[in-house]
């Protein structure tokens, strides 16, 4: 089983690399490819999308990488093979991001992805640093993990889904905050699972063994 983390030169990747492959290791399943080529995309037995900036930017810099997109569209939509979008690689997984500009997403989840409004003046944004999961939908990808773990956030807008039982868990920042989202086989958490120590190493063990 090969494990594709897509290279889009947004972000650095080296975090998520070494996390995945830990994992991927510890359970025995198979390996963990970083790469921007979309013939190895296609080959994918599953595809993780990290992100990290603004919206607006991270969309232009993966359709600049030409047929990147379209080889994990194929993977993703056509071929039903496990997807993981990470912060802002969940974030283009909407149908719209509201961040500098109206800017199309991939409209695989509905929802926007709006301004985080704390209504207290005390609560900062960006929310960044740690904060407590509320799982709202139980998934394999919970899994050991339950309501009260903590997990890291660096992030100024969130996605409003469309459909509540898309939202799989939520944190508390003065209002509810998205953390995780998911359908069939799309699963995206606004945190990063691979800085988010036991519990974003325990969820990224259970993507990897996920068989939507």
């Amino acid at each position: 089983m090969t494990t594709v983390i897509v290279d889009y030169e947004s972000g650095n990747l080296h975090s998520a690399e070494k996390a995945f492959q830990r994992m991927a290791g510890e359970a025995g399943v198979g390996k963990v490819v970083v790469t921007s080529d979309p013939d190895v995309i296609r080959r994918a037995d599953r595809v993780v999308l990290p992100g990290d900036g603004a919206f607006p930017a991270c969309r232009q810099a993966l359709f600049d990488h030409r047929g990147v997109f379209e080889a994990i569209e194929e993977v993703v939509v056509t071929g039903g093979k496990p997807f993981m979008g990470i912060c802002i690689g969940m974030q283009m997984m909407a149908s719209l991001g509201m961040e500098y500009a109206e800017t199309p997403g991939f409209d695989w989840i509905g929802g926007r992805i709006v301004p985080i409004s704390p209504g207290d003046a005390a609560l900062k944004v960006p929310h960044m640093g740690w904060n407590d999961l509320t799982i709202d939908q139980p998934h394999p990808v919970f899994d050991g993990i339950e309501t009260g773990q903590h997990a890291y956030f660096v992030h100024s807008y969130h996605f409003d889904v469309a459909d509540a039982a898309h939202l799989l868990a939520h944190v508390d920042y003065g209002t509810p905050i998205t953390a995780v989202v998911g359908r069939e086989n799309l699963i995206g958490t606004q945190f990063h699972p691979e800085k988010s120590q036991d519990t974003g190493l325990r969820m990224i063990a259970n993507f990897l063994n996920w068989a939507p």
